[in-house]
């Protein structure tokens, strides 16, 4: 898993404009790097997937769920601001829940391409309590409130400046 998501982040520091403008063949791409001989199905789900602790229930039809991911392609390649974009991918991504595996992964080297392409260092979350990111998620889930994602999103943006400059 770990040499799969250093291949994801070479693919992107080696191809800076390939997720724009961002497309679901696209994201598929990233998530087959990210899952290469994990033994995680390709390609957008076809099956109902659940998420532990919380009663959302993710899109179970492969059709709506390839509608959701290229409405959120549209919604993120129309805005202007980077960390919007960025911000966007992270949780649009995770909340479609498009494969059976490796949403959160997926969405996250997404949101990272997106901050790099623009020349903003990624964000790695590392000094983010678990349990406090996996609140966050829920709380985007459940009520689609993205407040505390968006506050745990720039306060990394805070310290990977601060670390890496």
């Amino acid at each position: 898993m770990l040499l799969n998501h250093k291949d994801a982040l070479d693919f992107i520091i080696e191809n800076p404009d390939f997720l724009h403008p961002l497309s679901v063949a696209k994201i598929e791409d990233i998530h087959s790097i990210l899952t290469k001989e994990l033994l995680v199905e390709r390609n957008l789900r076809k099956r109902r997937v659940g998420i532990s602790g919380t009663n959302y229930r993710p899109l179970d039809n492969e059709f709506q769920i390839l509608e959701a991911l290229r409405n959120s392609c549209d919604v993120i390649n129309s805005k202007v601001s980077i960390f919007e974009k960025a911000i966007l991918a992270l949780v649009l991504i995770s909340y479609i829940q498009p494969f059976v595996d490796g949403n959160k992964r997926t969405a996250r080297i997404v949101s990272n391409a997106i901050l790099m392409n623009e020349k903003h260092c990624p964000l790695s979350f590392r000094t983010v309590d678990s349990i406090d990111y996996k609140k966050a998620m829920l709380l985007f889930y459940e009520q689609n409130n993205i407040s505390k994602i968006k506050d745990i999103f720039m306060e990394q943006f805070e310290f990977a400046v601060k670390t890496y400059f």
